[in-house]
């Protein structure tokens, strides 16, 4: 079971804007996916809601040990966030962690928000700035359940992040790897060349969002215990 939270800065996306994306990845991987649906709203109630959802999933017997739990862009942020919260609360953590282009640092301090400040085509420091500012209505951009690259990681399943190379985000991906590694998880990440945000959106009509998308599905499918 793939238990997926769809990006969108808080603003925008939904279930509908992502089930292409999360049905191929469903597909390729060979299992179903429950695609999370949250209220766009201010910090914490997104996470209040992913947490709801995935405990629902666990009480209706779905065992955490075949749940792979994949997020993009505020969805990754909420994706780990979820599995932090889990712990807090007792819960079972998931068998993997997939990250699309994750926004993990919602201070917006990475240096790649100048170095690719060319190379992006929407997500420019003050864009990404505005929408944190929206989304933690006022909380500690350094709360980290807000924005988890402050949080401890210890405890996190294994865990893939996927990153164009050309996006502003991608030195929090890289930061974040770092910071997992030191805590001890298992953690990978692939940086693709010339890509932009969650390019995996055009997955079915771009070879190399379909190659990011196999990738993903290879590596997830022995953690879920499918052939």
């Amino acid at each position: 079971m793939i238990f997926s939270v769809h990006g969108g800065g808080g603003v925008s996306g939904s279930i509908y804007t992502h089930r292409k994306l999360f049905g191929h990845l469903a597909k390729a991987a060979g299992t179903r996916a429950l695609l999370t649906e949250y209220r766009q709203a201010q910090h914490p109630v997104p996470l209040e809601d992913t947490t709801a959802a995935y405990r629902w999933l666990l009480a209706k017997g779905v065992d955490a040990r075949h749940i792979a739990v994949v997020g993009d862009s505020l969805g990754g942020k909420l994706s780990i966030s979820t599995l932090l919260r889990a712990r807090e609360l007792g819960l079972p953590t998931a068998a993997a962690l997939m990250l699309i282009s994750p926004w993990v640092d919602l201070t917006v301090s990475s240096e790649t928000f100048e170095t690719n400040r060319e190379s992006e085509a929407f997500f420019y420091k003050e864009v990404v700035g505005a929408l944190a500012a929206v989304y933690l209505g006022g909380a500690d951009p350094k709360d980290p359940l807000a924005s988890p690259l402050y949080a401890d990681l210890r405890g996190l399943p294994p865990t893939y992040i996927q990153v164009g190379g050309d996006e502003t985000l991608l030195g929090e991906s890289l930061q974040f790897e770092e910071n997992a590694r030191k805590a001890g998880v298992d953690v990978q990440v692939e940086v693709f060349p010339g890509q932009l945000h969650t390019f995996h959106m055009a997955a079915g009509d771009s070879p190399e969002s379909d190659d990011a998308i196999r990738k993903l599905a290879e590596w997830v499918r022995p953690k879920l215990g499918l052939a």
